[in-house]
């Protein structure tokens, strides 16, 4: 079994290449600040080197067979799955989450990679259409987009790379991706292995181990990528928008969102906390898709709240080595200071405080808020930390209307004994993802994944991510003489 904290250089051209900034980042456990490797930082000139080579590389990797990408893909699933003990461990270690998350999150992203099999027979094969004029037979063709920008964040970083890298390569594009350095193992350079032990050609895919601000806006606006696939901060995500817009140029944005958890009058209360519980803490709510606002009708209010309370002193926090841990460490001080300055704000506010947790380094226990206006600070705001917000509605309609009142859009739950009922009103959430009976931290390379408003532009997901990773091409072929008017 490999094991991969020797890994510290980008993977440029088919090489282990060694950081040219002279710079380099300390990877750490959030939890005990433990260095797991130490990474050297690549250049803005490597970078551009990169997405140059990668251009001329689809040439020759969209030309090539349907098998062909289709056996390297299926090395790389056996790679990985060969390798799960050091792969969990990395994810563990890099990320602060639960052996759970860890291998959840593996499992995700062998998920995408083997659906992304399906997809290698999706371009260069035409089919006919009937149009007009008679003599003309039309058909329509796939073709691979070119190269893509792929940017993963550090949550969730091998699933949320892999959802963008295995579906571009079985297209026929190449990619040049970066990771968050803080998770530069488990996002990029454990996925460049599995590739370059896969036999895949050099510069089909390449990963990038840098520091934002070398890099500028650089992989948004290259003139060799066709597309930006980046998933991360509503803020980000807003300003790769305006950049690639200017320039005419494709993305696929997954941005943040303020997910809320409904329960309707009808609802069963212990099946909704059985579910509320593992939608607000997997991860220690660092997740997109996390619930950031309970809403509940008040005939189910106080009985909500107060078995969600006495839950929530029972999920197990600590050391994520621990297998019996649930809520592990932020990924950085400086999360945990942003997450603590919630919590202040919101009692300054003089929001009403149910249940107080504690900080221990970088690990934050669950706080609970109650009776807060869904107009607050406090509920407007993606938490990303195990931080509750718990809203009363007083009816079923309101509810839906307090879940819409956020500039986000991204998942959501209904909680409903109704289920058709529970699916009518799935229609009326202003979200991209509705969940009835379940929570929000849904994920499946077979459904549509992505939000509306705030939350993102595209779809995830093997027959949505066809059309954002290709392009499409009419070609005509004229079998009979045409006469034209003049």
């Amino acid at each position: 079994m490999e094991r991969f904290e020797g890994f510290n250089k980008s993977f440029i051209d088919g090489k282990w290449t060694e950081g040219k900034t002279g710079q380099t980042f300390d990877n750490k456990n959030p939890y005990d600040q433990s260095v797991i490797n130490t990474f050297s930082l690549a250049s803005l000139d490597q970078l551009k080197g990169a997405f140059e080579t990668a251009k001329e590389a689809q040439k020759s990797w969209g030309q090539t067979t349907p098998e062909e990408r289709r056996e390297i893909l299926q090395k790389v699933a056996e790679y990985l799955e060969n390798n799960r003990e050091s792969i969990v461990d990395i994810i563990s270690r890099e990320t602060g989450g639960s052996n759970l998350k860890a291998n959840v999150e593996l499992d995700l992203t062998l998920q995408y990679l083997v659906a992304s099999f399906d997809l290698v027979d999706k371009v260069n094969a035409g089919r006919e259409v009937t149009a007009s004029p008679e003599g003309k037979k039309n058909y329509v063709y796939r073709l691979p987009l070119g190269v893509i920008t792929s940017i993963s964040p550090f949550n969730f970083p091998m699933n949320l790379s892999m959802r963008t890298i295995a579906p571009a390569l079985a297209l026929g594009n190449t990619v040049v991706h970066k990771p968050d350095v803080q998770t530069g193992l488990s996002g990029g350079s454990i996925i460049a292995r599995a590739f370059e032990m896969a036999g895949l050609p050099k510069s089909v895919l390449q990963v990038i181990q840098a520091d934002v601000k070398e890099l500028g806006d650089e992989m948004f606006t290259t003139p060799h990528s066709g597309l930006v696939s980046f998933t991360g901060s509503t803020a980000v995500g807003k300003h790769i928008g305006e950049v690639a817009g200017k320039l005419l140029k494709r993305v696929a944005l997954e941005l943040g969102g303020n997910n809320p958890f409904i329960v309707l009058s009808d609802a069963d209360v212990d099946r909704a906390i059985d579910a509320a519980i593992f939608g607000k803490f997997i991860h220690q709510g660092q997740i997109c898709m996390i619930i950031n606002r309970f809403i509940i009708h008040k005939d189910k209010y106080d009985e909500f709240v107060q078995k969600f309370i006495n839950r929530a002193k029972q999920v197990p926090y600590g050391d994520p080595k621990d297998p019996k841990t649930i809520i592990g460490p932020l990924i950085n001080e400086r999360q945990a200071d942003k997450a603590m300055q919630f919590i202040e704000q919101a009692k300054d506010d003089g929001i009403k405080l149910a249940l107080e947790g504690q900080r221990i380094g970088n690990l934050i226990t669950p706080y609970v808020f109650v009776d807060v206006d869904n107009r607050s600070k406090l509920a407007q705001t993606e938490m990303f930390a195990p931080i509750c917000t718990m809203i009363k509605a007083e009816s079923d309609e309101q509810a839906i209307e307090i879940a819409n009142d956020t500039e986000y859009g991204l998942s959501s739950a209904i909680f409903t004994s109704d289920l058709e009922k529970g699916r009518e009103l799935a229609l009326q959430v202003e979200s991209g993802m509705t969940h009835v009976n379940d929570q929000t931290v849904n994920d499946s390379p077979t459904v549509p994944f992505g939000g509306t408003k705030a939350s993102g532009v595209g779809r995830f997901g093997n027959e949505w991510i066809v059309d954002e990773f290709t392009v499409t091409k009419w070609v005509s072929l004229q079998t009979e003489y045409r006469k034209y008017p003049f």
